[in-house]
């Protein structure tokens, strides 16, 4: 690329819920940066429902910005999904997710675009600074980092990342977090740089609350799980099936031990309570359901063989 000629091949994607206090610092810093750093990338901001005029006010504010768009949901829906309609909606591959709360400067931008060039899929910033939330934010990245073993320490910051990175990834409610963590597991090559944190100027923060850790903590169970299992769904329910199918024939075993082997070895015969038949009725309750769980573990696995070769099919089309 020239030196005279600006960079276009970006879209910086700004989701932003009820921000219109920040709103005219966040476009006029924007185009400022891009100015400075010689951009000319697109600019999407997604107005996730917002009741504070957020979305006029960004328009006004970018008046002549060919390159500055706002989408609008009609409800608040999070910000997984106004990450994903920005980046239905963008016209480029490379995109930069930014907070609109300026806790990141947009000077940051040109750095994570220049990581990206140099052959990373997606590119995190880990924060430098004090924040309020650093001990939860610090346990909630080293679990992650332990059970998924990604390569990066902060999965809740600025991203940049290749737009098709998100194809085959179904992001749940919430799950932009952990985003990162599902592309690496498909392969995405993954990698951060230190960047920034400054205090938020205006608003309150919208994750917050302890009910907020207790979601996080069951939604990276859930990604946990998902991870694990819905490659080799033999793994959960033929281990489950095969380990109730062994305690089924221990049962069986203690039985007929005290209702055969006992009394043979000399020792007075032993008589349950409520007689055998409980027993039996035990033996064969844990022997169906192991059988009907291995089954159904086999069953599943066909079906991750068969969207398996789907997926390369797809990969291979395009």
């Amino acid at each position: 690329m020239e030196s005279n000629q600006k960079r276009s091949d970006f879209t910086v994607v700004v989701p932003a819920f009820n921000e219109a206090p920040v709103i005219p610092d966040l476009v006029r810093e924007l185009r400022a940066s891009f100015e400075r750093h010689g951009l000319a990338g697109e600019v999407i901001l997604v107005d996730d429902g917002s009741d504070d005029g957020t979305a006029e006010l960004a328009e006004r504010e970018a008046n002549g910005w060919e390159r500055f768009r706002v989408i609008r949901h009609t409800r608040n829906r999070g910000k997984t999904e106004a990450m994903l309609t920005a980046a239905e909606a963008a016209s480029e591959d490379l995109l930069v997710l930014f907070d609109a709360d300026l806790q990141h400067s947009p000077d940051e931008v040109p750095r994570f675009l220049a990581r990206l060039d140099e052959g990373a899929d997606i590119v995190t910033g880990r924060k430098i600074g004090s924040y309020n939330k650093r001990a939860v934010s610090s346990v909630y990245n080293r679990l992650s980092r332990k059970i998924f073993a990604v390569p990066v320490s902060d999965l809740n910051s600025m991203k940049a990342f290749r737009k098709h990175v998100l194809d085959g990834i179904l992001l749940r409610h919430d799950w932009h977090r952990f985003f990162v963590v599902l592309a690496h597991a498909r392969g995405a090559i993954v990698t951060e740089i230190d960047i920034e944190l400054h205090p938020r100027r205006a608003g309150v923060a919208k994750f917050q609350g302890p009910f907020r850790i207790l979601v996080g903590v069951i939604d990276l169970i859930a990604v946990w799980f998902l991870l694990l299992f819905s490659r080799k769904p033999l793994l959960l329910f033929g281990g489950s099936g095969l380990a109730l199918a062994g305690l089924g024939l221990l049962v069986a075993g203690v039985t007929v031990y005290l209702r055969f082997v006992h009394p043979m070895l000399g020792f007075e015969p032993y008589i349950p309570p409520m007689g055998y038949r409980p027993l039996l009725y035990l033996t064969m309750l844990l022997e169906t359901l192991g059988f009907l769980l291995f089954g159904f573990g086999l069953v599943s696995e066909q079906i991750a063989q068969l969207r398996d070769e789907l997926e390369a099919a797809r990969r291979k089309g395009s």
